[in-house]
C-alpha cells in the first residue's frame, strides 16, 4: 500500500522542526533496541547527483542521519539506510540515478531491514515519483526538494513498518535548524537561498526547486559562525541564482551579506555561486574588490554569445551587457579568475550564432568553462522549439569550442607561474599518492609533492609550471 503526503504550509513552523528533532532521538533509541550501540552504529550511505546545492542538501541529510544514530559508510552494502539525492538537469542524470536505484534491489534482498529513500530534483517531477512508486517497490519513500526536513518522519515510519510514502510539496519553504555534517569540515557549502525565478527556456530548475526564497541573514551568519568554529576555511555561498539573494526580504542584498560574513572572526575565505548576469550588481563587484576574504573568482554563466540565442533562452541580457559586466569586473579586480557555463547547439543556433559564442570566449578569456551540448528537458519550452540542431553539428561545434578554450586556459594558467600563493591543502592526489592537491584563488587545482602538509591546512606554494587544467607547485617552508 502507498500513502500520499501533501505539504501545504507557507513556511516550516518551529514546531515541525522540533518534532523532527524528537523523532531523531526516538529513532536512535529504536536502533539501540535492535542491538546497535554508540560504538557500533548502523551505517548510512548517501549517493548524490548534480550541483553543489544538492551536495549541500546531502550534508543536511547526513546531519539528520547522524542525529538519528547512524554513521557514514563507504559502500551501500554496509548500510542500514540508503539515501539517493537525485538531479533533474538532464535526462542522462535521471537515467543514471534510476539505474543505481535499480541496483539497490539486490541490497534489499540481502537485507530486508535496510531503509531506502530517494530525494532531490528528479522526484519533484510527478512522473518520476510515480515511476518509483510503481516500478521500484523496494524503495520505502521519496521526498521532493521542499520536504527534506521531513526525513526523520519518513525514516521512522519505514523502520516501524509503516506504509510506503511519497512526499509531494504544494509549496516550498525555508526550513531552519536542520543540522549538517561535512565530510570535509575545512570546506563547506552554505546555502543562502533556494529556488529560481528566471525560467530560462532550457532549464527545469524553477519547476523542481520552486521560486526564490532567501534565508534570514541572522540564520546564515549563525551557520557561518558554526562552520568557522568547526574548522571551515573555504566557504561557498550557494543559490540557484545567488546574486539575487535578499530581493524577497528587502533589507539586505548579496553584497551586504558577504560583507557581514567577512567581518566574522576567523581565517577563512569566501566564494559564491551561481550568479546570473542580470543580477551582477556594482555593489557585488565592489565587495569582491574590497573584501580580502572574498576569493577573486567570479563564475558568470553566459550560455551563448548570440543575442538571438540569448533571447530564445530567455536570459534577459545581451552579449553587450554581459561584456560590460566583465569590463567592470576586470577593472575593479584586475587579477580576477573568470569561469562560465556555455550551451552548444541550442535550438535555432546557426553557424553565425555559434561564431558569436566563440567570439565572446575570445573576448573574455575565461580561466575555464563548463560547456554542454544542449539536450531537451521534458517540461521546458526549449524542448518543443523548432530548429533542433542535429547531433553531428552540435558535436562538431562542441569540439571546436573546447579546442579554443583549452588554448586560452593554458595561456591564462601561465600567469601564475613564478608566484607564491597561499593555498588550502584539500586532499591526497587521486592519481598519485605521492602528490597533494591544494587550491588558492584560482579555480584550478595545484599539485605538489606530499611533504606531510596536513589536509585542511593552509600552505605557501611557489607555482613552478602550469598546463591546461592544473597548476604545479613547490612547498615553501617558512
Amino acid at each position: 500500500m502507498t500513502n500520499e503526503i501533501r505539504t501545504a504550509a507557507p513556511h516550516v513552523e518551529e514546531a515541525v522542526i522540533e518534532r523532527q528533532r524528537q523523532l531523531c532521538e526516538t529513532i536512535e533509541k529504536e536502533l539501540m533496541q535492535r542491538g546497535f550501540s554508540e560504538e557500533n552504529r548502523p551505517g548510512y550511505y548517501i549517493q548524490t547527483f548534480g550541483c553543489q546545492q544538492n551536495e549541500a542538501d546531502s550534508e543536511r541529510m547526513a546531519g539528520l542521519a547522524w542525529m538519528m544514530g547512524y554513521r557514514p559508510v563507504s559502500e551501500p552494502d554496509a548500510a542500514q539506510l540508503i539515501l539517493v539525492n537525485t538531479c533533474a538537469i538532464r535526462e542522462h542524470a535521471e537515467k543514471k540515478a534510476l539505474s543505481i536505484i535499480g541496483g539497490y534491489k539486490h541490497v534489499k534482498e540481502k537485507n530486508p531491514d535496510v531503509v531506502i529513500g530517494v530525494g532531490g530534483c528528479m522526484v519533484t517531477q510527478s512522473h518520476r515519483a510515480d515511476q518509483l512508486k510503481n516500478s521500484y517497490p523496494y524503495v520505502n519513500f521519496s521526498f521532493d526538494t521542499g520536504a527534506l526536513h521531513l526525513l526523520p518522519e519518513l525514516i521512522y515510519s519505514a523502520l516501524t513498518g509503516g506504509r510506503r510514502q511519497f512526499v509531494s510539496s504544494d509549496t516550498y519553504a525555508v526550513a531552519e535548524g536542520i543540522p549538517s555534517h561535512q565530510e570535509k569540515p575545512y570546506k563547506a557549502w552554505l546555502s543562502i537561498m533556494y529556488g529560481c525565478n528566471n525560467f530560462c527556456s532550457y532549464c527545469i530548475v524553477p519547476y523542481v526547486r520552486g521560486r526564490e526564497r532567501s534565508r534570514a541573514p541572522e540564520a546564515i551568519l549563525e551557520e557561518a559562525r558554526r562552520l568557522i568554529d568547526g574548522g571551515a576555511k573555504d566557504i561557498t555561498l550557494l543559490g540557484q541564482n545567488v546574486n539575487s539573494y535578499g530581493r524577497d526580504i528587502g533589507s539586505i542584498d548579496i553584497a551586504g551579506l558577504m560583507r557581514q560574513i567577512c567581518a566574522l572572526p576567523g581565517d577563512f575565505r569566501l566564494r559564491f555561486m551561481t550568479s546570473h548576469p542580470k543580477d551582477a550588481s556594482d555593489a557585488l563587484i565592489a565587495a569582491m574588490a574590497e573584501e580580502e576574504k572574498i576569493v577573486p573568482h567570479f563564475h558568470l554563466p553566459v550560455q551563448s554569445g548570440s543575442d538571438e540565442i540569448l533571447r530564445r533562452m530567455n536570459r534577459k541580457y545581451t552579449s553587450g551587457e554581459y561584456l560590460s559586466i566583465i569590463e567592470k569586473l576586470k577593472k575593479s579586480v584586475p587579477d580576477v579568475s573568470l569561469t562560465s557555463d556555455i550551451i552548444v547547439g541550442f535550438p535555432g543556433e546557426t553557424d553565425a550564432d555559434f561564431q558569436a559564442t566563440l567570439d565572446i570566449i575570445s573576448a573574455v578569456r575565461y580561466d575555464a568553462i563548463f560547456s554542454f551540448i544542449y539536450s531537451p528537458r521534458k517540461g521546458t519550452p526549449a524542448a518543443t522549439m523548432e530548429g533542433q540542431v542535429p547531433k553531428e553539428i552540435s558535436s562538431r561545434r562542441f569540439e571546436q569550442l573546447l579546442a579554443l578554450q583549452h588554448d586560452i586556459s593554458r595561456e591564462r594558467n601561465q600567469r601564475f607561474v613564478g608566484r607564491t600563493v597561499r593555498a588550502l591543502c584539500e586532499e591526497v592526489s587521486k592519481t598519485d599518492p605521492d602528490k597533494m592537491t591544494a587550491r588558492a584563488a584560482s579555480p584550478r587545482p595545484i599539485h605538489f609533492e606530499n611533504n606531510g602538509v596536513p589536509i585542511g591546512e593552509y600552505c605557501d606554494l611557489e607555482i613552478v609550471s602550469a598546463d591546461t587544467f592544473s597548476l604545479y607547485g613547490k612547498l615553501i617552508n617558512k
